[in-house]
């Protein structure tokens, strides 16, 4: 029986996705000095219990913490100005939550998310998301001003240059991807990947955009141009853990 992974969309993402990556962004979130300590996030001294569907679900959930983590500072802002923080009726240990969700929301451009059929329900991130929801307008007018006045046309201007930089390295990077043995072979990879319209080549070097290289010095690992990153990621091949993402 094929498994089935979560999908990535713009309008939204699972409660237990939520859950995952506040407890990630908890453990992983920029602690400032306590005179610059607008926002508190309560104890983060517990080592998270994470509970993660499938590999694809651990992918989006340290995506989307990740991905607060690098907007820490706009979006504690964005809280600030909009009046939605401090909030008493949300305690500090769900900070981190709000923080996530608030990335979340404008990155779906302040639409509502979608409640996923069969998906198990929450009670805080309910809490949160309508919570959120009730400052919609102020949060997304919020969000305006910090563009207007630092004349920024995306949220990407508020990346750190450390970070913006060592993404765009990391972007240029080919991707490299773990054969499973225990699960498929090389043969039976390489086959699965050329039914699926992409082309073997001798090198990197000649990679067009379809296509992949063997390892020259593992021949358990598989080589591909990182523009295929989101594609090859929805594959079954690593919804089955047969290939495995360096």
């Amino acid at each position: 029986e094929k498994r089935t992974v979560t999908q990535i969309e713009k309008n939204g993402y699972p409660d237990s996705i939520y859950i995952n990556a506040a407890k990630i962004f908890q453990g992983i979130h920029t602690e400032k000095n306590k005179d610059r300590m607008l926002v508190q996030y309560g104890d983060n001294s517990e080592s998270p219990m994470m509970a993660f569907k499938d590999e694809h679900s651990r992918r989006v959930s340290y995506e989307l913490a990740f991905s607060a983590l690098k907007y820490q500072d706009l979006l504690e802002q964005i809280l600030l100005d909009s009046s939605a923080y401090p909030c008493y009726s949300i305690p500090d240990e769900l900070t981190s939550l709000l923080v996530v969700m608030l990335y979340d929301l404008q990155d779906r451009k302040f639409q509502e998310r979608k409640i996923f059929d069969g998906e198990e329900l929450v009670a805080e991130v309910q809490e949160v998301g309508d919570y959120l929801y009730r400052y919609i307008t102020k949060l997304a007018a919020a969000l305006a001003r910090c563009r207007i006045k630092h004349d920024a046309l995306s949220i990407e201007y508020f990346v750190p240059e450390t970070i913006w930089k060592q993404e765009q390295r990391a972007s240029a990077l080919p991707l490299c991807v773990w054969i499973n043995t225990f699960k498929i072979s090389l043969e039976d990879v390489i086959k699965d990947l050329e039914m699926k319209g992409l082309t073997k080549v001798e090198s990197v070097s000649d990679f067009d955009h379809y296509t992949f290289a063997v390892d020259q010095h593992c021949h358990d690992v598989l080589v591909f141009p990182s523009s295929l990153r989101e594609e090859l990621l929805n594959l079954d091949l690593f919804a089955d853990c047969k290939l495995l993402l360096q």
